[in-house]
């Protein structure tokens, strides 16, 4: 089973990437499932109905959220209609929305999960006290695991990996916003990296207008973002699973800037 995971989708110019490299993707990868952060997809804040239609048309199974789910008001008219779409688990019970979906596809099952994170962001129920929740051992499951874990600090991210190496096939983080360079099996086959990277402008920060962030970071005054337009780069991983034991053979990263040459 293969999977493709792509990074926080940041406005129009994220969505741009998306379209126009999905094609070409899908055919060199084949991928089983396709999944896509879209929690900046809606001019970096949040997501809307018609944008999740958008992916879902372009052939994304699922969309994962994170800190700017409830961004956008949008999201309360269909978050609870629309399973393929999932929030972080450990929102406090009761929130709109759901934590957890199997995705169907090619005669295939993946489990997509959803948490966040508890450093340097608002605080949530226990993201590895929720994860031990849906990873009971009572409770039937697909073999394939994906966890989506949308943290700012690394070493949170590092320990969700490790928490669940042997358990999920693969643990990816997002949330960051840069793509890095430790993509790899854990020893009992669980695939991980800390950050899968941005999907949006490659001319702003972290996907945002440059000159908002820099006035931030100048003054310290509040600042009004938004989504920074111009070319783009395109991050992803492709995860290789084994069906019959949900252990991840390999995960690769993408990295796709617009204008340059393109290695799929």
């Amino acid at each position: 089973m293969k999977v493709l995971f792509i990074g926080d989708i940041v406005g129009s110019t994220g969505r741009r990437a998306l379209k126009e490299n999905l094609p070409a993707l899908k055919q060199t990868h084949k991928p089983d499932f396709i999944v896509v952060n879209g929690e900046n997809a809606a001019g970096g804040k949040g997501i809307t109905g018609a944008i999740a239609n958008e992916f879902f048309e372009l052939g994304v199974h699922g969309i994962s959220m994170g800190n700017h789910t409830w961004d956008n008001k949008d999201i309360f008219e269909f978050i609870d209609k629309e399973p393929r779409l999932i929030r972080p688990a450990n929102f406090p019970p009761g929130t709109p929305g759901q934590g957890s979906v199997t995705l169907k596809a090619n005669g295939k099952e993946l489990l997509l999960i959803n948490v966040m994170g508890r450093a340097f962001l608002p605080p949530l129920d226990c993201p590895f006290r929720t994860l031990d929740k849906l990873f009971d051992k009572s409770k039937k499951r697909p073999v394939a695991t994906l966890v989506d874990v949308h943290a700012e600090a690394t070493s949170e991210k590092l320990a969700v990996g490790w928490y669940l190496d042997g358990k999920a096939s693969a643990v990816v983080g997002t949330h960051t916003h840069v793509q890095t360079n430790d993509e790899q099996l854990l020893p009992n086959g669980t695939a991980y990296i800390t950050d899968v990277g941005m999907t949006g402008s490659r001319e702003g920060i972290l996907g945002m207008e440059r000159e908002a962030v820099l006035t931030k970071f100048l003054t310290q005054l509040p600042v009004r973002f938004a989504a920074a337009e111009g070319k783009y780069q395109f991050h992803g991983v492709v995860i290789d699973i084994d069906e019959s034991t949900g252990k991840a053979k390999s995960i690769k990263t993408i990295r796709i800037y617009e204008g340059e040459f393109k290695m799929f």
